[in-house]
C-alpha cells in the first residue's frame, strides 16, 4: 500500500472503534447480543471489503492489513473481532470461487459471510466432513449438523463444507443462511465471545443449484488448507494478540495509579507486581514477533512457512491465556469488576484454545510436520 492509503485505511480503522465499537463492547459483552451496528459501520468504512480485489471494488489489501484490522478490533471488542475474523478467512473461498455479483457485494460491504466447517460427528476436525451433497436433478442437497457457525442467523451466507458428490475428500458450497431448511439455535450465550452469534446450524434436505459450488467437487481440502487455515491461523494469532495489548494496557494504568496508602506507593512499586507485569510485556512482544515472521514468511514464500502457519495461533493461544491469567493476578479484586476490562479479556482469550483446528491439534500437526510424518494419516472424507 501507498503511505497514503496506509493513513486512510488506519484513521478508518481507528475512528470506527472509538466512534462505534468500543463504545458499544460493554453492551455486547453484557447481554450477549451481535454487534450489528459495529458491523456497519466496519462496512460504512470500507473495513469489511479490504481483501476483496480491486477488479469489484475491494481494498486490494492482504494478509497483514488483514491482522491489523483484527488486532485493533479485538482490543476493542472480541466479539466484533471474531464476526470480522471469519468473515475475512471465508472472503479467501469467495473471491477464488464465488460469483461476481457476491464479490462485489462483499466488496462494498454489503454481504457478511462465514465458515460452516466444523460438525457434530467429526467436531474440531474441519478436514473430515461427514454431511453429504447429493444430486437432485439439476440441484444439490445439501444435510449436515454443523457444530459451531460464528454469525449463525446473521451473517449473509456460509461457505459451507460438505463430502463430495462424485469424488473423494471435500467440496465448498455457498449457501445462502436465509436458505429453506437451514436452522440455528436462538442464541448463545457463552463465556466469552458472547455477542458473535456462535450457535450450531442444521442443514435437512437444503436444496441449491449446481452453480452453489465453489471450485471443484472434491477440492475443498485444498482450499480449506491453502487459501482458509493461513488466513485463520494468522488472524486467530492477531486476535489474540489483541487481547494481550490491551489487558496489557489496562493493567498498566491499574497498577500505576492505584496505591497502597499505608506505605504510599503505587502497585507498581512492588518487585512481585513488577515481575508479573514483565512476563506480560514478555510473552505479548513474543507473540507479535511471531506474528510477523509468520507473515514475512508467506509473503515471501519461505520455506518454513507451512510450520510457522501451524505454530502461530497455537502459540498465541497460549500466551493469551497466560497474560490474561497473570492480568487477573496482578491486579487483584479490582480485575473481577466489568467496568475495569480485564475478566472480559480473559473469558475472550479462552476461546482461541478450542477453536479448530484447536491448540492439541496443532500441536499434533507441528510434530507430524517436524518429525516428517504427513500431517493426516487418516481416511479425512468418506
Amino acid at each position: 500500500m501507498s503511505t497514503t492509503t496506509t493513513t486512510q485505511f488506519r484513521d478508518a480503522l481507528e475512528r470506527t472503534i472509538s466512534d462505534s465499537v468500543a463504545p458499544a463492547a460493554l453492551e455486547v459483552d453484557r447481554d450477549g447480543v451481535f454487534p450489528r451496528r459495529n458491523i456497519e459501520a466496519l462496512a460504512q468504512a470500507g473495513l469489511l471489503g479490504i481483501l476483496s480485489g480491486t477488479d469489484v471494488g475491494g481494498g486490494g489489501m492482504g494478509l497483514r492489513e488483514g491482522a491489523e484490522v483484527i488486532e485493533r478490533l479485538a482490543g476493542a471488542c472480541g466479539s466484533t473481532a471474531m464476526v470480522v475474523l471469519m468473515h475475512y478467512a471465508a472472503v479467501q473461498i469467495l473471491e477464488a470461487h464465488a460469483p461476481r455479483e457476491v464479490r462485489e457485494a462483499v466488496a462494498a460491504g454489503r454481504h457478511l459471510s462465514t465458515l460452516a466447517f466444523s460438525e457434530s460427528g467429526s467436531r474440531s476436525h474441519f478436514w473430515a466432513p461427514l454431511g453429504p451433497a447429493t444430486p437432485v436433478n439439476r440441484h444439490v442437497r445439501l444435510d449436515a449438523r454443523k457444530s459451531w457457525v460464528t454469525s449463525a442467523g446473521q451473517a449473509d451466507s456460509y461457505v459451507w463444507s460438505s463430502r463430495a458428490l462424485a469424488a473423494d475428500g471435500m467440496t465448498m458450497w455457498l449457501v445462502p443462511s436465509r436458505s429453506e431448511g437451514l436452522e440455528q439455535s436462538t442464541g448463545f450465550d457463552g463465556l466469552g465471545l458472547r455477542g458473535n452469534a456462535s450457535t450450531p446450524v442444521e442443514a435437512t434436505g437444503v436444496s441449491l443449484p449446481a452453480a452453489a459450488l465453489l471450485g471443484v467437487d472434491g477440492s475443498g481440502l485444498d482450499y480449506a488448507l491453502g487459501m482458509v487455515l493461513p488466513t485463520f491461523q494468522v488472524l486467530s494469532a492477531a486476535f489474540s494478540l489483541g487481547i494481550m495489548e490491551a489487558v496489557t494496557a489496562e493493567a498498566s494504568a491499574h497498577l500505576t495509579t492505584v496505591r497502597l496508602e499505608h506505605i504510599d506507593r503505587t502497585l507498581a512499586q512492588q518487585q512481585t507486581v513488577r515481575m508479573d507485569f514483565a512476563r506480560m510485556r514478555l510473552e505479548t512482544d513474543r507473540t507479535r514477533a511471531l506474528l510477523l515472521d509468520t507473515l514475512a514468511a508467506l509473503e515471501t514464500q519461505r520455506a518454513d512457512a507451512t510450520l510457522r502457519v501451524l505454530e502461530v495461533k497455537a502459540a498465541a493461544a497460549e500466551s493469551a491465556l497466560a497474560v490474561t491469567e497473570l492480568a487477573m493476578k496482578v491486579c487483584g479484586g479490582a480485575a473481577f469488576r466489568k467496568e475495569l476490562g480485564i475478566e472480559r479479556r480473559f473469558r475472550d482469550a479462552r476461546a482461541a484454545r478450542v477453536m479448530a483446528p484447536t491448540t492439541d491439534a496443532l500441536l499434533d500437526f507441528i510434530g507430524r510436520a517436524t518429525l516428517g510424518l504427513p500431517l493426516f494419516d487418516e481416511v479425512v472424507a468418506r
